[in-house]
């Protein structure tokens, strides 16, 4: 009779918890990206979001130590340049299934339409642009929060 093959005993208790950790470490599955990998910007390498970030940083610094109506138009601008650098990020995330943004994301469509429709032609009372924005905010929320379930594998946030 032949011998039977042994595996080789571990000796250290670190050597069976590395083995362990070894076999319970998650393989990650081919053409999908791992849990902790950023979705890649559709223009490469160029970290357009954060430059868009760091001018809208400087501006909004440049308009407050100006304090003028220049400075305020400054102030306004800079804010909106950093806002749409998150706001491309976030979106690039949620639909990648990396991150839910569904929150983030409804209220910024939310904040467009009214933003929109206290600035075209007439006056609206407050009452109607709050009753506005809760009909876009809620439908949005609810096809963003569907978009990630679908992009994630089932997971309604991560």
């Amino acid at each position: 009779m032949g011998r039977r093959s042994r595996k080789r005993a571990l000796t250290t208790r670190a050597e069976r918890d590395a083995a362990r950790r070894e076999r319970s470490a998650p393989r990650p599955r081919a053409g999908r990206p791992s849990r902790d990998e950023r979705p890649p910007a559709p223009w490469g390498n160029f970290p357009l979001s954060e430059l868009l970030v760091l001018v809208g940083i400087v501006l909004m610094l440049w308009g407050f130590l100006s304090w003028s109506s220049q400075g305020n138009v400054r102030f306004g601008a800079g804010l909106a340049l950093a806002a749409l650098g998150g706001l491309e990020l976030s979106l690039r995330e949620h639909l990648a299934g990396f991150r839910s943004h569904t929150t983030l994301l409804a209220a910024a469509a939310a904040f467009a339409v009214v933003s929109a429709l206290a600035l075209s032609s007439g006056p609206y009372p407050l009452w109607v642009l709050a009753v506005v924005a809760v009909a876009v905010f809620a439908p949005a929320f609810y096809a963003l929060r569907r978009i990630f379930q679908r992009r994630s594998g089932g997971l309604s946030f991560r």
